[in-house]
């Protein structure tokens, strides 16, 4: 049965994210058939800031065990 595994973090840390999903693959050796994801821009934190907080990740995994 294919089930789905959420992963999520921010624009400015996807190599930890990364790892994140690559590790969780190996250590449950499942078998991957699609990866989809998604980044969410977010506004600045505070009006009069011109630095943009991190955009939100999303990455879903659609595997089978």
């Amino acid at each position: 049965m294919r089930q789905v595994k959420l992963f999520k973090g921010v624009e400015r840390d996807l190599s930890t994210l990364e790892e994140d999903v690559n590790g969780w693959i190996q250590d449950n050796k499942v078998t991957v058939h699609k990866i989809t994801g998604n980044i969410a821009p977010q506004e600045s934190a505070s009006k009069g800031q011109d630095r943009m907080s991190g955009s939100d990740v999303l990455i879903v995994v659609e595997y089978e065990r």
